[in-house]
């Protein structure tokens, strides 16, 4: 077999037969004889230098009768068919022979059946040791040689990172440059990957990146939590392949090589600045790649796909996946947990004060987590030292103080009186922002229950007569008796206009301005 292979190889560089029979040592008419063989079969030489010995001697030790036979040329028409049936499920080989002896009754048993289909299946695809089921596989892994970025302003290259994917059954293959081999971007091609096929296969075969496995172990690998996250939102499973046995996933690397040849070797001349360039490249060279024709059959990748393969993997999720971080907190005496990242408080049920809970949070989303029970659900927010409030999560004595804002207690005033009113909006004048005013409007407006309406009314009258706009004034009028002595004649000051006074309008009418206590 050695000196077949040197006398191939000499031949497909231009040799002589005559110059070849003396290199390799072999007669004149055995080079013409497997030269003449090797036309006629119509195979390439790097199909040639995949096929083991045994396989090359099977395909050149047949004889010309058998090659040429009208029922061998039959059967292998009907190999084509047998390849894409075998890739569905339930579909085995003896189901397929009963078929083609129904047609061909005098054609081969199954034994010789079986054997001609090896020897078809080892020539159209030389490593194709393992019959894929339909929608059962998707094999990813990175090339070997990455592409490259170029600034035009700098002239800096930068290196990129090249996934590919294959699906088992009909072969598509998908591929995509990304900045690198790490977690995010591992993911974001994965999941491109199963957009590009429109649909998720039973498992997702991949090698031992870090980004995949955490841990690798011949039997019970442990994989990446963000990775296992991925899979259970597609519902799908993860195979890593065994360390060092790039047998386990043959099929990839295969299509790495054709990445090579089909896609880096035709934009091989072509410069580009960006991701986005670089994958519009890619993605066009992909699509010729998979609608031409396979080698020794009559229908292309994505042919194959659409017939075999497409209907039966399973649909995908309405919305993309987003990595989920996770980080343990205590839960703060104000029902709150604060998310680091952003310095950001979110709420959650007062009973939860005080225990340790689990935050899951996306780019979008924020979950709070105690003894694996979801208890609040937050859109994310990025404002710092700030708060985001459920006020059902408050205590019963806290959602009042929640409802807390100038227009609150204006509304509450008026409905009091007029001279409550105005001490109200005095209340709120004195401070420079009216939140720090809410805690004397709150202690002035309870006085009346206390005193009972008309002594309150008299008190927050005699407050505005004397200009002492406060809740211990009112208060003070109150223990005293003041309210219960002969009115003076002179009436209760009004508020005077100035542009430096806000009045009561501006708590009116602004009501964005009046933010909630959070």
């Amino acid at each position: 077999m050695k000196k077949l292979r040197a006398a191939l190889r000499l031949h497909k560089n231009g040799h002589g037969k005559r110059s070849i029979a003396k290199t390799c040592g072999i007669s004149k008419a055995t080079v013409k004889k497997y030269v003449n063989l090797f036309n006629a079969l119509g195979i390439e030489w790097k199909q040639i230098k995949q096929m083991d010995d045994k396989a090359l001697f099977d395909l050149f030790t047949r004889t010309t009768k058998d090659t040429t036979s009208p029922k061998l040329k039959e059967l292998r028409a009907y190999f084509p068919y047998v390849h894409k049936e075998l890739r569905k499920k339930g579909v085995t080989r003896k189901l397929l022979w009963e078929e083609y002896r129904e047609k061909h009754p005098e054609g081969y048993m199954i034994t010789q059946f079986c054997e001609h289909y090896r020897r078809w299946s080892k020539r159209v695809s030389p490593s194709m040791h393992i019959e894929y089921k339909a929608g059962d596989k998707m094999l990813v892994d990175y090339s070997g040689k990455k592409l490259r970025l170029i600034d035009p302003d700098t002239g800096e290259v930068t290196e990129v990172e090249v996934f590919v994917a294959i699906l088992g059954a009909s072969q598509l293959i998908y591929a995509e440059a990304s900045e690198s081999q790490k977690k995010a971007d591992f993911i974001h091609s994965c999941e491109s990957a199963l957009h590009y096929y429109g649909g998720v296969p039973q498992a997702i075969v991949t090698d031992n990146l870090k980004s995949a496995v955490t841990k690798s172990n011949r039997y019970e690998p442990k994989l990446n939590p963000d990775f296992a996250d991925f899979a259970e939102y597609y519902e799908t499973a993860i195979l890593p392949t065994r360390a060092y046995k790039p047998k386990d996933k043959a099929l990839v690397e295969g299509a790495v090589k054709i990445v090579y040849q089909q896609v880096y070797a035709r934009i091989r001349k072509e410069s580009f600045e960006t991701l986005e360039e670089l994958n519009k490249a890619i993605w066009g060279q992909l699509e010729q790649l998979n609608h031409r024709k396979l080698s020794g059959r009559p229908y292309s990748r994505r042919e194959f796909f659409n017939e075999v393969e497409s209907g039966v993997l399973s649909p995908l999720p309405l919305k993309r996946f987003e990595i989920r971080h996770y980080i343990r907190v205590t839960v703060l005496q104000n029902a709150h947990v604060v998310l680091k990242e952003d310095r950001h408080s979110y709420s959650v049920p007062f009973m939860y004060i005080r225990k340790k809970v689990q935050v899951g949070y996306t780019s979008k989303e924020v979950k709070v987590y105690y003894k694996y029970v979801c208890i609040a659900t937050h859109k994310r927010t990025k404002s710092p030292f700030n708060y985001t409030t459920d006020p059902e999560h408050l205590a019963s004595q806290h959602k009042e103080y929640t409802k807390w804002n100038a227009e609150y207690f204006l509304k509450w005033a008026a409905s009091i009186h007029e001279d409550v009113d105005t001490l109200i909006v005095r209340i709120l004048e004195k401070k420079t922002h009216p939140e720090q005013a809410y805690r004397s409007c709150i202690g002035v407006l309870t006085l009346e229950k206390k005193a009972g309406k008309d002594r309150f009314i008299r008190a927050c009258s005699l407050a505005l007569l004397h200009e002492r706009y406060s809740y211990k004034w009112v208060t003070y009028i109150l223990e005293q008796g003041l309210d219960k002595l002969p009115p003076p004649e002179e009436e209760p000051k009004s508020l005077p206009s100035h542009d430096n006074i806000r009045g009561k309008t501006y708590y009116t009418s602004n009501k964005n301005k009046n933010n909630n206590h959070q």
